[in-house]
């Protein structure tokens, strides 16, 4: 892999095969590690996953006699 200059920052691109490893594709987030001094990490970012995964088991059924209406949580 080859540094680049991407605007002010630097940039490399990711070989085939660790693409298809990861089933990544454009504008996918990844999570890069540094594992030690010299050597990195490439993960598919799963703060997303995580977050929804959260946020499913926070969920709680609604009152038998629950009714939504739009209108009245729109009124002002």
């Amino acid at each position: 892999m080859r540094v680049a200059k991407w605007g002010n920052s630097l940039a490399i691109r990711l070989p085939s095969a660790v693409v298809e490893a990861l089933e990544l594709k454009e504008g996918d987030e990844i999570e890069v590690h540094v594992t030690n001094g010299r050597s990195f990490e490439i993960a598919r970012d799963r703060t997303r996953d995580r977050a929804l995964g959260v946020i499913q088991r926070l969920r709680r059924p609604f009152p038998a006699d629950f009714k939504f209406d739009r209108d009245e949580a729109n009124e002002r």
